[in-house]
């Protein structure tokens, strides 16, 4: 649209798309670092590009873009509508669990399975919204909290064994062979990142369109927004259907990846998971719990194969200097920061220099 808005004011295509990339210009670099990342691995290493090391990060890469897409849906409530949910874990672990159910148990095909999974989890996330969104603060997030336990309970229950497999989980999810990360892990490698970078797209063209504003509207100033004749309960339920349909679609990948959907993933843990990564990121800022879930996935492994057994004591030493350091976020605090900064440095650059004329 914005080439089509330049040639309408007499530049020509070149110049449209060059307008375009300059302030895109750091995005369109680490997407192409990323692209180009297994093979700068495989040279590295001095291994197949699927074997060895660059096989092996590229496995850990996959779970930081999940799980990174997983973070950016819950930074669609908790940052931009102010709701703090304690459930999430229930639309990751929900989609892990209905693609695993419908490709073992109902033998669909893969593209059917997710389109099924999409529908379940929007119809599924508006229910909850609807149950959860009539309370406000702290019960609602008991609320969503008690769904996702009553959700992790019956993942356990051996009433169901024979389609979740109970306490041991769904395992031997079956995955088309020209998708199987055992097989092919490059291509499912660019699978995660491609649709990474889509849900972000996608995220960040909803959280600047009108709906996006009247979000942050309700999040400011609820009272001033219902005076400007917006509803509160409509749209947080639509960024409950978002924010759900995003993770249970990180889940269904990761249920790909893992071939099995366990009831850790319903786990409380799980939720706590992500609001770790959202707040090490930045709230609100949608690139923040990104970053912060690729820090926190990272420096995990790392502090498991340094420290072994006392990996977790010594990262949540780290987790604490992070907050203590950056109060805001990584990108959150960054972009304060910045702010901050900003009328100074355009001053300096439009101070003449010393001696000039």
């Amino acid at each position: 649209m914005e080439r089509i808005a330049g040639w309408w004011m007499g530049l020509s295509p070149v110049q449209s798309l060059r307008r375009w990339i300059q302030p895109h210009m750091g995005w369109l670099i680490g997407m192409g670092i990323l692209v180009a990342l297994p093979f700068m691995l495989s040279g590295v290493f001095r291994e197949p590009v699927e074997a060895g090391w660059p096989r092996f990060l590229q496995g850990l890469l996959i779970r930081v873009y999940l799980m990174a897409v997983y973070a950016l849906s819950y930074d669609l409530l908790i940052g931009y509508t102010g709701v703090l949910s304690f459930g999430h874990a229930l639309f990751f672990g929900g989609g892990a669990y209905a693609t695993g159910i419908l490709l073992k148990h109902l033998h669909v095909s893969l593209p059917i399975a997710l389109l099924t999974t999409v529908l379940l989890a929007a119809v599924f996330s508006g229910l909850v919204g609807v149950l959860s969104l009539r309370v406000q603060g702290v019960y609602l997030a008991m609320v969503t909290l008690a769904l996702a336990q009553a959700a992790f309970i019956l993942s356990e229950a051996p009433d169901f064994r024979q389609y979740t497999g109970a306490e041991d989980g769904l395992q031997g999810i079956p995955v088309p062979f020209w998708l199987d990360p055992a097989v092919h892990r490059l291509r499912f490698y660019y699978l995660a990142l491609f649709f990474m970078l889509g849900a972000y797209f996608l995220a960040r063209r909803l959280v600047d369109s009108p709906t996006g504003r009247v979000w942050v509207a309700l999040r400011e100033n609820e009272e001033r927004a219902v005076a400007l004749g917006y509803s509160p309960f409509v749209f947080r339920l639509l960024a409950f259907v978002f924010s759900g349909t995003l993770a249970a679609l990180a889940g269904s990948l990761n249920a790909l990846l893992n071939k099995n959907a366990t009831p850790s993933l319903l786990s409380v843990n799980t939720t706590i998971q992500a609001l770790l990564m959202t707040l090490v990121g930045g709230v609100g800022t949608l690139s923040g719990p990104m970053f912060g879930a690729a820090l926190l996935e990272l420096v995990g492994y790392l502090f498991n194969r340094m420290f072994g057994p006392i990996w977790f004591l010594l990262f949540g030493l780290f987790y604490v200097i992070v907050v203590l350091a950056f109060p805001y976020g990584l990108v959150g605090t960054w972009r304060q920061r910045w702010s901050l900064h900003r009328p100074s440095v355009r001053r300096n650059l439009r101070a003449p220099s010393p001696g000039g004329g």
